[in-house]
């Protein structure tokens, strides 16, 4: 009986195969397409053995920069997914009746293999549509390609491009991880001296993740008099008063005034943003986090789309100024919250 599993395993590694039955119905991956001349963007989901969104008119687009047109009988992986996935839950099942350490085994190494082999052909396939491009395109631009994210966010000219699991891409997280606990258990590995070594180690991975997080969440640095504003289309040339925002999906939108910045926010973005930045009045083109700023607001300060607030990152400064100028001191709360300006399209002189 030592080769023999628990019941809870059994139960665990049943729900696994469960939930690879689901992927075949649902999307696994998905990429949202966004950009100004789509603003409620477009978005193609790939299934076991399909394409689906708006493939159509994403495939209108591809033309016009040279990309390959999608479809779903170019992909030979559409006529094996299904059958990879089918033979991964029969095998989850069968292992849960032979209830046999063995069989966990090998169930989760394979099933960790063919996760891998999976990406890297998703990415494959993305580097060979988004390089081998027709040269004869209608729009070309010199060392330019359009590969999307594998995950996460991508800027490609005016699109920005997010990749992420779907459903079905989520549950074979679960089953993975499902079948990872199961042999976890088996393997006695959450004994406790075992497990204060676990736990260390998933600490010390979690840290590493929030560095890297934390490196990836900053400001991009605006280029003046190159960067244009996202609202009013202007150029942002004035190092005291730009702005950013970066949404939830890593997609970075400038300006040239904090007015236009937190209109296109309350127009825009339904509170999908991750983090606001705003240039300190003291250093030239300098961002800092907006949300930690301190802020003075008056009319000789003339800024480029008349929002006339500037901002300070030690409220030292803002305090010094705002005494030059006879007004209060403002929190992002305070900014926030009062109405803006309505003459912020009319540029400064």
């Amino acid at each position: 009986m030592k080769n023999k599993i628990a019941p809870l395993s059994r139960i665990l590694m049943i729900v696994s195969a469960l939930l690879l039955i689901i992927t075949l119905f649902v999307p696994i991956w998905r990429i949202e397409l966004d950009a100004p001349q789509y603003p409620e963007g477009l978005m193609l989901q790939i299934y076991a053995d399909k394409l689906a969104g708006d493939v159509d008119v994403i495939n209108g687009l591809n033309h016009y920069i040279g990309m390959k047109t999608l479809h779903t009988d170019d992909f030979p992986e559409f006529a094996i997914l299904p059958y990879c996935i089918g033979f991964f839950a029969l095998l989850f099942f069968v292992s849960a009746i032979a209830a046999r350490k063995g069989w966990i085994y090998f169930s989760f190494f394979a099933f960790l293999v063919f996760g891998i082999v999976a990406m890297v052909d998703f990415w494959l396939w993305e580097y060979n549509y988004g390089h081998n491009l027709d040269p004869n395109a209608a729009i070309k631009v010199p060392g330019m390609t359009y590969q999307p994210p594998l995950i996460g966010f991508k800027q490609l000219l005016n699109f920005g491009a997010f990749s992420v699991p779907d459903i079905g891409g989520w549950l074979f997280v679960i089953a993975g991880l499902l079948i990872l606990v199961v042999l976890l258990k088996e393997g006695k590995w959450f004994g406790k001296k075992r497990m204060q070594h676990q736990a260390s180690l998933v600490a010390f991975i979690v840290v590493c993740c929030g560095f890297v997080s934390c490196g990836e969440t900053g400001p991009e640095p605006i280029i003046l008099n190159k960067d244009m504003c996202t609202y009013c289309r202007m150029a942002i040339s004035d190092g005291r008063f730009g702005a950013e925002l970066i949404t939830k999906k890593g997609r970075i939108y400038k300006f040239d005034d904090m007015s236009c910045m937190l209109r296109y926010d309350k127009e825009h973005t339904d509170g999908q943003v991750r983090n606001f930045y705003i240039n300190d009045y003291t250093r030239d083109n300098i961002l800092i986090n907006a949300e930690n700023a301190w802020y003075i607001r008056h009319d000789e300060l003339n800024t480029p789309m008349r929002g006339n607030m500037a901002a300070f990152e030690r409220e030292e400064d803002a305090v010094e100024h705002a005494g030059r100028l006879g007004v209060a001191t403002q929190t992002w709360e305070d900014i926030t919250s009062n109405n803006l300006p309505n003459h912020h399209h009319v540029p400064a002189d």
